[in-house]
């Protein structure tokens, strides 16, 4: 499914009988990323382009998921054509490459796919509100509050320096929030990803210019989907 078909589709959201503003799909994006092969495709997206607005917008969405989301999953083909990870799972991939200076380039593409599929399913339109009762009961434990929970999500969002992402993972038994550069991404610390935060430019930067933490205090705010950390939880 290239971008052009994605965006003809019906949402797999509107398929299933819900609402647009329903936030209860758990891993669309992610899902059919891992359950593809060699060569990978751009997967679609689990809303409609201007769902998410005003908080992003319809014109960051286009960029951010026709053009960069896209433009990794073709660097990926290419850096994964014609060696021995063709037949690996995406995830185990990234596993397997982090860390090796001579696959940076194949890691970085593989990462930066998943992570951005990631990323959608961490976003939905009406989303925020309170976290499932499981969930909600590890942040309390965690952090105190759901509150301080996105508090904690903001400030690594707008202080993390240079690009990268802000996430909520489980880490043991605890949920925590941490920061990575780049295309790292939880999966190479075992730790297990909930929700990602994008902080790359591309990410904001059309809507907010270098306003990062107000793009940030919307995405938690606002379009949290805690159904889906909820979901990875299992």
């Amino acid at each position: 499914m290239n971008f052009l078909h994605a965006q003809l589709q019906p949402s797999p959201l509107q398929e299933g009988g819900h609402s647009a503003g329903s936030s209860d799909h758990a891993g669309v994006s992610t899902a059919m990323l891992e359950h593809m092969g060699f060569p990978y495709e751009l997967p679609a997206l689990p809303y409609a382009l201007d769902a998410l607005s005003p908080f992003i917008s319809e014109t960051t969405l286009r960029f951010h998921y026709g053009k960069h989301h896209k433009t990794y999953i073709d660097a990926l083909n290419k850096a994964i054509d014609d060696t021995e990870f063709e037949a690996m799972p995406l995830r185990a991939l990234i596993q397997a490459t982090a860390g090796k200076p001579g696959q940076a380039t194949l890691f970085n593409n593989a990462a930066q796919a998943w992570n951005h599929a990631f990323y959608w399913d961490s976003l939905a339109p009406g989303g925020a509100g309170e976290p499932p009762p499981m969930l909600k009961q590890m942040i309390d434990a965690s952090f105190g509050s759901v509150e301080a929970c996105k508090q904690a999500l903001t400030e690594a969002a707008s202080t993390h320096f240079g690009s990268g992402w802000a996430w909520l993972v489980l880490d043991g038994k605890k949920v925590s929030v941490v920061k990575t550069g780049d295309a790292d991404n939880p999966l190479t610390r075992g730790m297990t990803p909930l929700l990602a935060i994008d902080v790359w430019e591309h990410a904001y930067y059309l809507d907010y210019q270098n306003r990062r933490k107000d793009h940030a205090t919307g995405v938690i705010e606002h379009l949290i989907n805690w159904n889906f950390a909820a979901s990875n939880l299992a």
